[in-house]
């Protein structure tokens, strides 16, 4: 197991007297922040590069559009089962050799993909292209549990969500650049093993600042009262914990739905928007515009959470606009001629749903304290896939072919599909997992709690405590001896959390 608190130098001191001392923050946990989202986006637009491209890859190695389409469904497939053992790794191999474990599997796969352009003799260009992906969808189940756990053993409260929002947001950038980088490397069919050769140097590179630039799991002094106390559960009994936590089960249930309504939705855009005469330029102007105000989104609120910790009202609010979106889509999205509305719609969905995934992921941390951080994170993205492609299947088997309008500008020579069921029940969905959790989902911030307990004396008469779910945010006496000479640290302001 990484980072329990026996592990660290001076673990054996008390809570209060370690708090006295001061928690060390250390100007390299940001390095390791940048190693794991240049990961991230790297494994990202590992995933879907071929998709923007697709006609020419089916035309250049001679294969078919669902052969295809499988080297992006591999990372889905992959990811339920293998996400549970990542979760295992994470937690007790610790976080520095697992992110260099990700790092070696995601460079190696990337290699592999660009082999067969290399001419060594093989007839099966298909066998090379699934066996790098799939090693590539090996290092999305270690790389996308990982912010939240870097996180709470690096970083002090009032950065934790937002180095877990920077951390968590570069997946989505990464999706952003494959959209973009793609077709602008691939104008001809020759182009295809430039394309693949790019894509191995920001590959390369994080597994190069993984190597050789992280040291060690945990810091040498905790940044923190949570993570000087921090003792993750053993894996078995911590998944057992996460199950019979009620909190833990509707938000993962609830929010889980929300990843894979957001997965059917990306993957299932360019469909809606054809039957209605919308460009595949157009669809793809949308999808960019989702992520990038869902990026800006995230930043903002990750920023507001670490100054306020309203994780709880936050996800709320987060999710309670975005199903009025998401209303608004499956109405607007029938109609014809509304690029402008559909741009906002899409920018909306983006800002609103994606701002609120780092939240979620710290609030996921809270209410399964002491369990461990990988775990908690991870079981969430697990079920959000498995949900993920329960939605994607439905949806599609709820669509009906119809004869083609001429304004329709689907390409693929069978008739669009009526897909005016289909966005109705993923707006419906939407509306009930928010509903569900805003009404029944209320925890208390154990690992806030946990903090605010370990130094009491150090709490009192500091800062009036903010309502609702608020932790009072300290601040150290001036009468506390501090030395001079010792480097920066953070005070030990660990905060506490209102009851539900």
């Amino acid at each position: 197991m990484s980072g329990p608190a026996g592990d660290r130098p001076g673990a054996a001191e008390t809570p209060i007297l370690g708090a006295l001392r001061g928690h060390r923050v250390y100007a390299r946990r940001w390095v390791f922040l940048l190693v794991l989202s240049l990961l991230s986006c790297s494994n990202a637009t590992l995933w879907l590069s071929f998709a923007p491209v697709a006609d020419r890859i089916v035309q250049y190695f001679h294969l078919s559009t669902e052969q295809i389409n499988w080297l992006s469904l591999v990372y889905l497939a992959v990811s339920i089962p293998f996400g549970v053992v990542a979760i295992w790794v994470l937690d007790f191999v610790g976080l520095r050799w697992a992110t260099i474990l990700c790092a070696w599997l995601n460079f190696a796969g990337s290699v592999i993909r660009s082999l067969y352009c290399m001419d060594i003799g093989t007839q099966d260009p298909f066998a090379f292209l699934m066996g790098g992906q799939s090693l590539c969808a090996l290092a999305q189940t270690l790389v996308i549990f990982s912010p939240a756990k870097l996180a709470a053993l690096w970083f002090p409260e009032h950065q934790r969500a937002t180095a877990n929002m920077i951390g968590t947001m570069s997946n989505p950038l990464g999706i952003l650049v494959a959209n973009l980088l793609s077709p602008a490397l691939v104008k001809k069919e020759e182009d295809i093993p430039l394309m693949l050769g790019i894509y191995i140097i920001p590959a390369g590179l994080a597994c190069l600042l993984a190597t050789a630039c992280l040291w060690e799991s945990v810091p040498p002094t905790p940044p923190s009262a949570g993570a000087a106390c921090s003792t993750s559960e053993k894996f078995l009994d911590g998944l057992k914990l996460l199950v019979r936590n009620k909190a833990y089960v509707i938000l993962a249930v609830c929010f889980g739905g929300g990843i894979g309504i957001f997965s059917s939705f990306s993957a299932l855009l360019e469909q809606v928007l054809c039957v209605k005469g919308y460009s595949n330029e157009f669809a793809g102007f949308c999808e960019s515009l989702f992520i990038e105000f869902g990026v800006l989104g995230a930043l903002v609120l990750g920023l507001y959470v670490d100054r306020t910790k309203h994780f709880t009202g936050a996800l709320k609010i987060g999710l309670c606009l975005t199903s009025m979106v998401s209303v608004a889509f499956a109405l607007v999205s029938q109609l014809q001629g509304q690029t402008v509305a559909l741009a906002v719609i899409c920018s909306l969905f983006g800002l609103f749903g994606f701002s609120v995934a780092p939240v979620a992921m710290e609030l996921a941390v809270e209410c399964s304290f002491p369990v461990g951080e990988g775990a908690a994170a991870g079981l969430i993205f697990v079920l959000g896939q498995a949900e993920g492609v329960l939605i994607m299947v439905l949806l599609t088997a709820l669509t009906v072919r119809r004869a083609e309008p001429s304004f329709s500008t689907c390409q693929d020579g069978q008739g669009p599909l009526d897909w005016k069921v289909s966005v109705l029940l993923m707006a419906g969905l939407c509306t009930l997992f928010t509903c569900f959790l805003v009404f029944f989902f209320h925890t208390p911030y154990r690992r806030l709690e946990a903090e605010a307990s370990a130094s009491p004396s150090i709490q009192e008469d500091v800062c009036p405590a903010v309502e609702d779910h608020t932790p009072h945010l300290a601040a150290m006496p001036e009468a506390l001896p501090w030395d001079p000479t010792t480097p920066s640290t953070d005070a030990a302001g660990s905060s506490g959390a209102a009851h539900s």
